[in-house]
């Protein structure tokens, strides 16, 4: 359509040497041009070129007198696209995005068959999750553009987003026969497993495994083929082809938890004793490998089973000294035999240790290297801080600093026993002299800037993390930047504990600005993604945009905002009393 207003050649070129640097991010330059259009009296209002010098303004972050030319343009010219389309991009940036909407379809009105505003209709519809009319905009691109790659994966994936599978599917099937030759690379590898999981999730798994495996050679992802034909063999209760799926992934990675589990249910094994005799069989396969026989602990009910099991597992752990050991069996302590015998065979070992330097009694047992009594002392620490009994605790770990004063592990301990106990000041002191001992170390002061928070010390913590913080900008500054999260909800908490209502919300608010603006990021990946169809991703990321506010770090801060406004309500602030009159003489 042609422009509502237009205007003579000379200038038309000027104007779209406009366009051309705005394309080009070539701000200035569009100035010089727009000003050349209107210093013209009888193109002092044109419509188009105000609302053009209106968006180049925005660019240079004068939004003020961006909105006024956008504004004045529009005035000017109604029935322009241009000036309706320029309108909704400076909605856009603003992020009023029903605003922006609403520009567009003015925008369409003047000019139906816009590829670029029908794009940048589409981008908002999806990022405000406006499916059906997403399905519409799609839908007009595809009739417009019907030989391109986007068109097609936007259309499908339109229906795909509503549930409609096999619209999907049928579109993706015609998009595949009709647009796709070879050499298949990975953008078509991708493509047909993202046409897989549209097949998976209508529940057609049969359908689904036939067309893995017509096109196995076809995707290059040999991993998510061999993973995603096994869950489709268990689901059509195919029990003997998952076995021999899983066993296959097995040999390629051993530690892999979710393989033992799939194939203990291939096996359809029940009893406990059947899954600990199955751990015992890739045991002796995978000699190496850590999670049969941590799984098999899991597994195990029988007391006298699983008491020679941890003994092994124990052993092995304390011999090889892996710190994280407690942490591993931490989850068994919900079975209260299990922890039992776990603190018996620990209290056992404590007390040969420290006779023979064994773990037991027996004549035939090994010497154990020094190192082990104190690994010992620092899993019993850690048991008996878990059962909250604080003295027990402190004794085993008071043991192991005196056996080794330079292990940083046993301060960090010490501080979380602390901690447990609800001595927060003493937990962070114990932390800060962890602390000093490796000064290089992110973790250890990450830890100790935590405590400190817990303890009251906002300033100092800050302090603690200026240590690994960009030169010259402030801390906080630094860390709200780089959207750290855990300072910012325990700075809040912090805050709201010393009754510092204004700075509890001040973090609450920081982070509740990073979600809006991961929010806000998917924006760059609604047109990436279908340029480089990592279509599943795309997928997956759309339905973690929609759960994101329910991460802990939101709650945590939206429950510190809650309770301050609700104090902020009951009790208000009163105004400081003025204790004198103001001295109003100069």
């Amino acid at each position: 359509m042609p422009p509502s207003n237009p205007l003579p050649p000379k200038e038309n070129a000027l104007f779209k040497r406009i366009l051309r640097c705005y394309e080009h991010k070539q701000y200035k330059n569009g100035l010089k041009f727009a000003k050349q259009i209107l210093s013209n009296p009888k193109f002092a209002e044109h419509g188009e070129t105000l609302a053009m010098k209106g968006l180049t303004l925005n660019c240079l972050g004068r939004k003020d007198e961006a909105y006024e030319y956008v504004r004045r343009g529009l005035r000017n010219d109604l029935k322009s696209p241009v000036c309706w389309h320029v309108y909704g991009l400076l909605q856009r940036s603003d992020k009023k995005y029903d605003e922006a909407i609403k520009c567009y379809r003015n925008a369409l009105k003047w000019e139906k068959e816009n590829i670029q505003i029908l794009r940048d209709l589409s981008l908002l519809q999806i990022q405000m999750r406006d499916l059906e009319g997403y399905k519409d905009t799609r839908y007009q691109l595809f009739m417009l553009r019907p030989t391109q790659r986007a068109s097609w994966i936007g259309f499908a994936m339109s229906y795909h987003l509503l549930g409609d599978y096999e619209m999907a599917n049928s579109i993706l099937d015609a998009f595949r026969t009709n647009q796709m030759k070879g050499p298949y690379d990975y953008e078509h590898s991708e493509l047909l497993l993202y046409q897989n999981m549209v097949l998976a999730e209508s529940g057609q798994y049969e359908r689904a495994l036939q067309h893995l495996h017509k096109f196995s050679t076809q995707i290059l992802d040999k991993l998510s083929i061999k993973e995603t034909s096994g869950e489709y063999y268990l689901k059509l209760k195919r029990f003997k082809e998952a076995e021999a799926v899983y066993e296959d992934l097995l040999k390629r990675n051993p530690e892999n938890v979710m393989y033992y589990e799939k194939l203990i249910e291939a096996k359809q094994l029940v009893t406990p004793e059947e899954k600990v005799a199955f751990f015992d069989v890739y045991k002796k396969e995978y000699p190496r490998a850590i999670a049969p026989r941590r799984l098999q602990l899991t597994e195990a009910v029988a007391q006298p089973v699983f008491e020679q099991l941890v003994d092994e597992y124990l052993r092995h752990g304390l011999h090889k000294g892996i710190p994280p050991l407690f942490v591993d069996l931490r989850s068994l302590y919900s079975d209260q035999s299990k922890a039992d015998t776990i603190e018996k065979l620990i209290l056992q070992y404590l007390e040969h240790l420290a006779k023979s330097g064994t773990f037991g009694p027996e004549e035939s047992e090994q010497k154990q290297p020094a190192s082990a009594l104190l690994w010992a002392y620092y899993y019993a620490a850690q048991h008996f801080d878990f059962k909250k009994d604080t003295d027990r605790a402190l004794h085993y770990i008071d043991a192991a600093i005196e056996h080794t004063p330079t292990l940083i592990e046993l301060f960090i301990v010490k501080g979380r026993i602390y901690k447990h106990a609800g001595d927060p000041v003493s937990a962070y002191q114990w932390l800060e002299e962890a602390q000093a001992m490796d000064t290089a170390d992110r973790y250890v002061n990450s830890k100790c800037a935590r405590y400190m928070l817990r303890a009251g010390h906002v300033k100092r913590a800050e302090e603690m993390c200026a240590k690994f913080t960009r030169e010259g900008v402030p801390a906080t500054e630094n860390l709200n930047e780089m959207q750290c999260m855990w300072f910012q909800t325990e700075a809040a908490a912090a805050y709201k504990r010393l009754h510092q209502w204004g700075e509890a919300l001040k973090k609450a608010h920081e982070v509740d600005r990073h979600f809006s603006e991961i929010m806000e990021d998917q924006f760059d990946f609604h047109s990436y993604c279908m340029r480089k169809m990592t279509l599943r991703s795309y997928v997956g990321l759309l339905r973690l945009e929609d759960v994101l506010r329910a991460h802990p770090f939101y709650f945590r801060c939206a429950r510190v905002a809650i309770a301050v406004y609700l104090r902020l309500y009951t009790q208000p602030l009163q105004d400081a009393p003025q204790t004198q009159e103001p001295d109003t003489v100069r």
